[in-house]
């Protein structure tokens, strides 16, 4: 694997896992909704990160395949149409949906799946393309960074 790629997976982890800490919480902790974190609970901060993970994985799937993503065609196009307050909301409501044991076990498995999935895309389609890099750097470490002060809210809330 490229040292590129190697450093960019080794940045991915390490942002992740302060996240980690919401595993932690139980399912009541996980539904309290925290003024200090926008109103949200620890349900919709997993919830809202696991979708951004989980549009990476479909793009990266397809990046390994192809030059080009139409999911990334669909949800870039979806942002533009329709806004981020309304695709929020959308991703919030699919998420909120799964049962707690659902949301637990894709939370625990989906950031490694991205992970995996990564180094079979070539580096020209990823690390190299600028374009691509980006989308996967917002997908994933500049996401954490934008709700770091979220987490520490859900987690000051809950005694963490």
């Amino acid at each position: 694997m490229d040292l590129d790629a190697l450093e960019f997976l080794d940045e991915e982890r390490d942002a992740w896992r302060p996240f980690e800490a919401l595993a932690d919480l139980t399912d009541e902790q996980l539904a309290v909704p925290v003024a200090a974190a926008h109103g949200w609970t620890g349900r919709q901060l997993m919830g809202h990160l696991l979708s951004g993970h989980e549009v990476a994985l479909a793009v990266a799937s397809e990046l390994a395949v192809d030059e080009t993503s139409a999911t990334r065609e669909r949800a870039d196009a979806d942002w533009e149409t329709r806004g981020g307050e309304v695709v929020n909301a959308e991703i919030d409501a699919i998420w909120a949906a799964l049962s707690m044991d659902e949301l637990r076990d894709r939370f625990a498995t989906l950031p490694g799946q991205l992970r995996g999935c990564l180094p079979v895309v070539p580096a020209s389609r990823w690390l190299a393309h600028s374009d691509h890099q980006r989308f996967f750097r917002s997908e994933t470490t500049a996401h954490y960074e934008d709700h770091l002060a979220d987490l520490a809210a859900i987690l000051a809330a809950a005694g963490r």
